[in-house]
């Protein structure tokens, strides 16, 4: 069909112009063409410019829910309840709570930290959001929840499958009846038969008549009985890639935890055993050169030795007897080594020598070396005794962790990727954990999680030696062990066995200690020995926050340099102390026991090499760190002289030199490499705030005061920061919150003066701090930069105003964070540790600052806090109170001095006014004005954009007036975050700017946040929207969201990336507001941006682009959970008499429908209208935004067109789950949001898929019988039976009804497969839900084109949900189909360049998880098209069982949905005068959706629809159309002979009832006879599958129903009834023998030629067989036979026609046929009285027409012509060119000459011998010989 200018879909015009030429043709076809409805309202605004919305408060309070009571009222507001401040208890992993132990004077520093890691986690949710897809998306899991517990339907095409089995077995019973024994099969024996078979069930109420309405209302209420309520949700869910609303869940901040070991030492043994022995274990990285953990010790020893160092450890605590340990491996690598260190005690003589007894004697030669042993023992027990207390060093070894990993086979390396797909979630560290074990291919060896666990045995050990001992030396030796010609291997071993046992950690192991000493859960009995946790020190950054509160220090003295001093001073051991003060007593017990020890001590010792001046050493002592550090806390660092030998008047151990640390310097703790001079004698008092370098008087130092200690420092701490420019911003702020002036730092000395700027310089500065450490403190220095702006310092009574700095510093940090943790974000690009400190941790600060008093005044009582009164773009610092000189020179506008704060916000206001002339708020925006321009004044003039342009000259954050003059007493309260926040990004310019924008989600949460908390605190809740927020903040606001719209539409083709994270962004935004503001405001907001995107569309080059982002945008937005109510679901459409209308025009209607609405409001509700898509906003913006992009004239390009029928569909998705909208009447009002989709999708028919081509079935015509599933039945039958549901048009409609326009005519704007199901299932799920009496109105308002076109698309519903079976479902290939669509979207985008590579590969890499981040999968492969293929592969039995019961539901629901609005359609139409024309098309429906594979339970009601129909409308079938009668008897008989019972029954009433109704109307019934037994024939004939016995059942149950019709019992009706019956089952009977015959074709042909011989008095049923037989030879190729059949055909009509007139062009019956062939003379008429074509029902089929005769005749030279007789060929023609003439086309005149032409230049071209065998006619050839051979 050739679709008229007019015609054309015309919802609006191209998405990118709207030029004048376009607005006047818009104007002009408004809404749709203008022959499809009667009355149009004028459109006064084009679908291109958003509306203005309804006033969203004012509509709300003045319809207060209270006018709709019942289920309705809840779609009126949002809950009371909406949102939630929930405090969460934070996780503690131990028993005992990790703080400090002086927890009554906490230094500040200290107490912030604790206030992180303590306070709750405080968390402001929408309490209903679950109901949104941000957190809960519609996936295929959620959807297999939803299908569970679905009743089976029952199906034809599945019953069918199981009775082929049966039916092999009935064939040998019936092949047992030869074919001479019963040639046509008796009457009698027909008759025997069918009396003999059982009827199936009678339906009740069949033969009662009732009035036509209670029969509807009957049929109705049936039809509701048991229905699927959730459609979509036995629809596939909507995809996934589409999901831009999507968020993953935030994660809880924990503590960092890499990939964990557990170690277990299990025994040690040497040859011999004289003494103890101890151990240390540690974990070293050899490439990166990083000791990477704590060292772990323990006691192997027996009880034996052990009991030898009793007088040195009087108490032994269990923690010190761990033997297991859980070591943690951030960065796995093949370079990792577990080092043993073995020790003894301090004895005489070097290692070498101590050593030596373990390497050559063996306790098995004991007898020989008993004296040595003894002697040794002996030496042993007095070195224990007197030098228990000292170590020498020993032995060592390691162990190369990948070879555990990798060599103890069966290691479990299954792809990791798959188990992270199948969890799915899991914290970001598990997933960085996954992450760093795929690293490479090497290191995929080293996954420290998943190995074998394997017990060692080490044998061989390296005696230490006195001069290697540092850990440079160890990284070398390490080395050298991967060598295969290692030089340690050379070396002579000492022997030994230590056992260990090596394997992965348990998930939450018992009994084990954090590496404070803290019990970790679960811990069931504090008396077994533990296991203990060891401090890993990572190797390379790791990014996480710090949760817990921890404080250790690590001390590691490395070496010293006495080798210049004199005398005594060899055995040299270092004693360590952790000092308070500098008094002896005053050490304290933080230092932690090593094995078989107290816990803590007060000392620590290094251990001693035997006579050398030099050491170097390896020990680490592990230190708790007091909580509060002064000035006066010190590491002392004794040297002793340790005297070996007993000697008299020798002491053991003589003090040779001292140094110190003092650690606390400025505020800062201090670490690091020390390189300390040493002093001979004891440092003087005062010692501790002095470093040694300082040159004391007096005071004698070795080596002429040079460093000869090296000691390191480090600390593992959550409090100290250890970063200079962290320390010196976090001191100056304590210094100022103490208020302690003048404070030294460094060599600044801090006073009141010089703090602002010191202040803002340490704020600038943050940006050069470690971004490691900044992390690890994100949530302290996010904190106090926060607070800094909620409590601005006072200085010297003066405000200092540090908003802007503080923004600058937190832009800039937080893009530092996301440009250098690239890998920690989520798909919207929001780094995970920032969104969890918004989410978790952040609140507003509501404990301010202690203020201190003022210089010169007495203290205040209240504690006083100031908000900024000014805000110009260089913002001011401070207010002048009580200060004659400003500190702060940067605001000049306040010159003189004010008295006291009261007076100076007086003058400020007063004098000063705040000065609003050259602000955008003079106006509208001031207090008691006619309020801002965005919320309050819809019509007003100004713009955003002129708003933000003003905003940034604006004086700063306003006072309200009104309650300053109101309240004077009132105190000025401190600022607000989201205001501040705000006003500075509005105000901010260049990099500051761009940093915000970057990260434009973090400061939208902290706004969200801010704004949440700051109800909840203020308890404004309850609070009117309007009044929640100032004025000044909603102008704020408003001017951010038109800037930042303003660079989404200037800078989309630039920054792609960031302009995709920015849209999103502020739609996210945007839809937190609606939570928060007042909501018309949000409108505005929303309507802001659509302004700028359009604006930008008419010159942009790539428009399709920026509709990508409008589109998601919109989507993100309607994702709101509350998203029906915000579309005021409960509100009439008034036409606005103006352009906008005024809040009481739009509001004044009652909520509810009235029935008094006239049409016009209903026409109003069904299209884009301007009433609609104000009153209903968001729902307006969506479906406009979908009419835009389907609009062929548009720019819809694939992609596009799959964006926005998803959004709809997810969100229909979403209230078919939600349980708040499952009452019918709440659902009904949903519903009307989306009543504009059906006339949408209406004009869109041409553009969709067309699902009738791809069914076999439908191709098929009479041989529609679904099982039929035969590739080439499709030409079967010819025409003359088929009776299509494609069929003959009616005089009104278009040439063929059904078929939608060819591929060409529908150009590249055509939707999808995939597409237009998914966007006709929601335009189903519309007619489903929607009301019915509103449809009806609605229908009765369309033109009947329209309707018609409605009929098409319902057409299309049926074969587009048409069931496909489970076989079909096991073959199903929808993959390639996907595949092909996909690549298809992805070229485009590449062609008209919305996608560039960069952007294609960044939105691949955000692609990777849609669920968190960080996995490194490639692809995810349940989010894309791929994984369907993984999917079906290993689909089981059951699941396939399911998926076709959930395939059965949605066919049966869809098709219902189909009946019920067809049944609103007869009812509309009855009514009015259209009834005619669209009662057929009714019908048409009805038929095509009865010929596919539905189910039991649909055809029950189809049938008791089609009767309904039947029973209302009779002409429609008797008197008119032939076609729809013989189609619709087809139609019943085939359900005759269904296998499934019901159906049967259903068919057979309706089939009796047909005949009824025909006699009544003429008392007889041969059209239905007539047309009935054609169907019989060519069902019976044609369908392979057909099962006889069915069928027999159904005429005995018609039979039945005819004898027990009461009222038609005295008419000549039954016997007719009787006689047809019989007269079927007699063709029945026939022609089942053909069905034994299908393998044998000359049988079967000769089978059909008997019975259409049978059928010489029955023309319509002889011309069926005719047909019958043509169709089976052209099949076999026996084209002569087929056309011999045709000639026959067309021979057997012209008789006919001859009859009924005498027209000269006609044939004169058959004889003008014989020259082709003297059989056809088998055709005449038999005699008239028998038969008249006049008589009703006879020659009825439209084969008895001219036309009729012209297509046959066609057919017949067709195949003449394909058997090469072409002589044949004008024989035909010769008939056939008189009447072509006579019509005097001349197109068809010039087809046949050609055609003659080609035929008689072949027979010239043929050889001699073809020229004399056709030089005859062949004239007595029989045509039998063309039937059989």
């Amino acid at each position: 069909m050739t679709s008229t200018a007019s015609e054309r879909r015309a919802f609006a015009h191209k998405i990118n112009r709207t030029i004048a030429a376009e607005v006047r043709k818009q104007v002009s076809r408004d809404y749709g063409s203008p022959q499809l409805t009667k009355k149009r309202p004028h459109h006064p605004l084009p679908l291109t410019e958003v509306v203005e919305p309804v006033d969203f408060e004012e509509y709300v309070s003045s319809h207060a829910p209270g006018v709709e009571p019942g289920p309705l009222r809840q779609l009126m507001e949002f809950p009371q309840d909406d949102l939630e401040l929930l405090h969460q208890d934070k996780e503690c992993v131990t028993l005992e709570p990790p703080l400090p132990e002086e927890e009554d004077s906490l230094d500040s520093r200290v107490r912030d930290a604790l206030a992180v890691y303590t306070d709750d986690w405080l968390i402001i949710q929408r309490k209903y959001q679950h109901y949104s897809t941000t957190y809960t998306p519609h996936n295929s899991e959620r959807q297999r929840e939803r299908q569970r517990g679905l009743v089976k339907q029952t199906f034809e095409l599945d019953e069918a499958a199981s009775a082929e089995r049966q039916d092999d077995q009935d064939d040998a019973k019936r092949r047992s009846v030869s074919l001479d024994e019963t040639p046509r099969g008796s009457w009698a024996s027909s008759i025997f038969d069918l009396k003999n078979s059982s009827p199936d069930a009678l339906l009740p109420s069949v033969l009662e008549r009732t009035a036509a309405e209670d029969m509807d209302h009957r049929n109705t209420e049936a039809r509701l009985q048991g229905r699927h309520s959730d459609l979509l949700g036995l629809y596939p869910p909507p995809d996934e890639d589409e999901a831009v609303e999507r968020c993953s869940v935030i994660e809880v901040p924990k503590e960092h935890c890499g990939q964990r070991i557990m170690v277990k030492c299990l025994s040690l043994k040497f040859e011999i055993e004289i003494e103890p022995i101890f151990g240390t274990l540690a974990l070293y990285d050899v490439k990166e050169k990083k000791k990477i953990s704590e060292n772990f010790y323990f006691d192997l020893n027996s009880d034996q030795m052990k009991s030898m160092l009793k007088p040195h450890t009087p108490h032994t605590a269990i923690s010190t007897l761990a033997r297991s340990a859980i070591f943690s491996i951030t960065y796995p690598s093949a370079d990792i080594f577990l080092v043993i260190k073995l020790e003894k005690v301090l004895q005489q003589g070097d290692i070498g020598e101590c050593c030596e007894p373990y390497m050559v004697m063996k306790e098995s030669d004991s007898s020989k070396h008993k004296e040595k042993l003894e002697k040794l023992r002996l030496q042993a027990e007095q070195s224990c005794n007197r030098l228990g207390r000292f170590r020498m060093p020993f032995a060592w070894t390691a162990i190369h962790l990948v070879n555990i990993v990798s060599s103890v086979g069966g290691l479990d390396r299954s792809d990791p990727d798959s188990d992270s797909e199948r969890k799915g979630h899991g914290t970001w560290n598990e997933r960085k954990k996954k992450g760093f074990e795929r690293m490479s291919v090497g290191e995929d060896m080293c996954n420290f999680a998943t190995f074998r666990p394997a017990t060692l045995t080490v044998t061989n050990f390296f005696k230490q030696e006195g001069d290697r001992l540092s850990d440079e030396d160890l990284y070398k030796f390490l080395a050298d062990m991967r060598r295969p010609s290692s030089v340690l291997r050379r070396l002579r071993p000492v022997t030994a066995q230590l056992k260990i046992d090596i394997s992965p950690a348990p998930d939450s192991p018992h009994y084990c200690l954090s590496p404070e000493l803290l019990h970790v859960k679960p811990y069931p009995d504090l008396r077994v020995r533990p296991t203990k946790d060891v401090l890993e020190f990572p190797a390379r950054y790791v990014y996480t926050p710090h949760t817990t509160y921890r404080n250790l220090l690590y001390v590691y003295p490395q070496s010293l340099n006495f080798s210049s001093r004199q005398g005594s001073v060899r055995n040299i051991a270092v004693k360590v102390q952790f000092m308070a003060a500098e008094d002896p007593s005053q050490a304290l017990p933080v230092i932690f026991g090593k094995s078989s020890c107290a816990e803590f001590t007060r000392e620590a010792y290094t251990s001693v090499i035997y006579h050398n001046k030099s050491p170097e050493f390896y020990e680490e002592m592990k230190m708790k760190i007091p909580a509060n550090l002064t000035d006066n806390h010190h590491l002392l660092f004794t040297f002793y002289h340790i005297s070996c030998q007993t000697k008299q008047n020798t002491p053991l151990e003589t003090p040779v030199g001292y140094t110190w640390i003092p650690l606390m310097q400025h505020g800062r703790l201090r670490t690091g490499s020390f390189s300390l001079p040493v002093s001979v004698e004891k440092p003087p008092p005062s010692y501790s705030v002095l470093t040694p370098d300082v040159q004391l008087p007096g005071m004698k130092w070795v080596d002429n005061h040079k460093g000869v200690f090296n000691v390191e420092v480090t600390a593992a701490s959550s409090v100290h920061t250890q970063d200079p420019h962290l320390d010196k911003f976090f001191t100056l702020v304590y210094v100022l919150e103490e208020y302690s002036f003048p404070f030294r730092l460094k060599d600044v000395i801090i006073t009141e003066a010089n703090m602002e700027g010191e202040l803002k310089a340490s704020m600038v500065a943050l940006r050069g701090a470690l971004l490691d450490t900044c992390v690890r403190f994100l949530h302290q220095l996010l904190n106090k930069i926060i607070q800094l702006i909620v409590y601005p310092p006072v200085i010297s009574g003066q405000i200092v105003n540090l908003g802007r700095t503080s923004f600058e510093a937190m832009a800039l940090f937080v893009n530092q964070i996301h440009k250098n943790l690239e890998g920690n974000q989520d798909q919207h690009g929001r780094n995970n540790l920032l969104a969890s400190y918004i989410h978790y941790c952040f609140r507003l600060p509501t404990a301010e600052p202690a203020m201190p008093p003022t210089a010169g005044q007495q203290s205040y009582d209240m504690p006083m806090q100031y908000a900024t009164l000014s805000r110009a773009t260089a913002r001011p610092s401070s207010l002048h109170l009580a200060r004659s000189k400003s500190i702060s020179n940067s605001n000049p506008d306040l010159a003189s001095t004010p008295v006291s704060p009261d007076e100076e916000v007086q003058r400020i206001i007063g004098s000063k006014g705040i000065d609003r002339s050259h602000s955008w708020v003079n106006s509208a925006y001031a207090p008691g004005g006619s309020r801002s321009v965005l919320r309050r004044n819809p019509n007003s003039s100004c713009d955003l954009k002129q708003a933000h342009d003003r905003s940034c000259n604006r004086m700063s954050a306003f006072l309200d007036t009104v309650a300053l003059f109101s309240v004077p007493t009132r105190q000025i309260t401190k600022k607000l975050l989201h205001e501040e926040l705000a006003l500075q990004w509005v105000v901010s310019t260049s990099t500051v700017r761009e940093a915000a924008l970057q990260q434009a989600w973090f400061f939208f949460q902290l706004m969200t946040k801010s704004m949440a908390h700051h109800l909840f605190l203020t308890s404004k809740l309850d609070v009117p929207r309007r009044q929640r927020f100032p004025d000044r903040y909603v102008d704020d606001i408003a001017a951010l969201v038109c800037a930042i719209s303003a660079d989404i539409a200037n800078r989309y083709h630039k920054d792609v990336e960031l302009v995709e994270r920015l849209n999103n962004s502020l739609a996210f935004f945007l839809n937190d507001l609606l939570s928060l503001m007042d909501r018309g405001f949000v409108f505005n907001l929303i309507r802001t941006y659509y302004k700028q995107i359009a604006n930008k569309l008419h010159t942009a080059q790539n428009p399709s682009s920026l509709n990508a982002l409008r589109m998601d945008f919109t989507r993100i937005v309607c994702s709101h959970e509350h998203y029906v109510v915000l579309n005021l679901p409960c509100s009439t459409l008034s036409p606005p008499a103006s352009p906008s209308p005024s809040t009481s025009s739009t509001t004044s209607q009652s909520s509810a429908f009235s029935s008094m609405v006239q049409d016009q409001g209903v026409a109003t509700m069904f299209e884009l209208s301007v009433p609609f898509r104000q009153q209903h906003f968001l729902s307006g913006l969506l479906l406009t935004e979908l009419s835009l992009i389907l609009d062929p004239d548009g720019e819809g390009v694939f992609f596009l067109h799959k964006k926005a029928i998803s959004a709809v569909h997810s969100l229909l998705c979403s209230h078919d789950a939600d349980p708040r909208y499952a009452d019918p009447q709440v659902r009904a009002h949903v519903a009307q949001l989306y009543l504009p989709l059906v006339p949408i999708v209406m004009e869109t028919l041409h553009q969709l898929h067309d699902f009738t081509d791809s069914s076999p079935a439908r191709v098929r015509h009479a041989s529609a019988h679904a099982d039929d599933a035969d590739p080439d039945g499709g030409n079967t039958i010819s025409q003359s039976v088929a009776m299509a549901i494609a069929g003959s048009p009616l005089p009104h409609a278009k040439a063929n009804q059904f078929t939608l326009p060819t591929v060409a005519g529908r150009q590249s704007s055509s939707l999808s497969a995939d597409c237009s199901r998914t966007l006709l299932v929601c335009f189903l799920w519309v007619l489903k839900n929607a009301d019915a009496a509103l449809l009806e109105r609605w229908l009765s308002d369309l033109s009947v084109l329209q309707i018609n076109r409605l009929l098409d698309l319902l057409h299309l519903c049926v074969s587009c949900f048409e069931y496909k079976g489970k076989k079909a479902l096991e073959r199903i290939n929808s993959l390639t189909f996907k595949k092909s669509q996909d690549m298809k979207a992805r070229l485009e985008e590449a062609i008209l360049g919305t996608i560039g590579a960069r952007q294609e590969m960044v939105r691949r890499h955000r692609e990777r998880s849609p669920y968190g981040s960080q996995e490194n999968v490639r692809w995810r492969k349940n989010v894309t098209h791929w994984r369907q293929n993984t999917d079906r592969v290993d689909k089981t039995k059951a699941e396939m069982e399911q998926e076709s019961v959930v395939d059965g539901n949605l066919a049966t629901e869809a098709s219902l949905v189909v009946l019920d609005t067809l049944e609103i359609i007869v009812k509309t139409v009855v009514a009015s005068e259209l009834k005619e024309s669209v009662l057929g098309g009714v019908l048409r429906v009805l038929l095509h959706s009865m010929a596919g594979n539905q189910s039991a339970l649909f055809l029950q009601h189809c049938f008791t629809t089609q009767r309904a129909l039947v029973y209302k409308f009779p002409e429609m079938l008797f008197e008119e159309d032939t076609e729809l009668c013989a189609d619709l008897c087809l139609r019943l008989l085939r359900h005759c002979s269904s296998s499934v019972g019901s159906v049967r029954s259903h068919a057979s009433a309706s089939l009796y009832l047909l005949m009824r109704q025909n006699f009544e109307i003429g008392n007889n019934f041969a059209r239905v006879k007539m047309q009935v037994t054609m169907s019989l024939s060519s069902l019976v004939g044609m369908s392979q599958n057909f099962n006889e016995d069915h069928l027999r059942h159904s005429l005995k149950t018609i039979l039945t129903y005819a004898e027990e019709d009461l009222e038609l019992r005295d008419t000549p009706f039954p016997e007719q009834v009787q006689d047809l019956v019989f007269n079927l089952h007699m063709i029945l009977t026939d022609t089942v023998k053909m069905k034994e015959h299908q393998q044998d074709p000359e049988m079967l042909i000769d089978l059909m030629y008997r019975i259409a011989k049978g059928y010489q008095n029955s023309p319509d049923l002889r011309l069926t067989w005719l047909q019958n037989m043509a169709g089976k030879h052209s099949e076999r190729g026996n084209h002569a036979e087929a056309a011999h059949c045709l000639v026959h055909s067309a021979a057997l009509v012209a008789e006919y026609l001859n009859m009924l007139e005498d027209c000269r062009y006609l044939p004169i019956g058959c004889v003008t046929f014989q020259n082709i062939s003297s059989n056809v003379l088998e055709e005449s008429a038999v005699s008239d009285d028998i038969l008249s074509p006049e008589e009703e029902g006879i020659c009825a089929g439209k084969y008895f027409s001219e036309s009729g005769l012209v297509g046959l005749l066609e057919q017949a030279a067709a195949s003449f012509y394909m058997a090469a007789m072409y002589e044949a060929i004008n024989e035909v023609y010769k008939i056939l060119l008189p009447i072509h003439e006579a019509n005097r086309d001349f197109k068809k005149l010039a087809t046949v000459h050609g055609k003659l032409q080609d035929a008689f230049n072949k027979v010239y071209n043929q050889s001699s011998g073809w020229e004399v065998m056709s030089s005859s006619l062949i004239p007595e050839a029989k045509i039998d010989c063309f039937i059989l051979y």
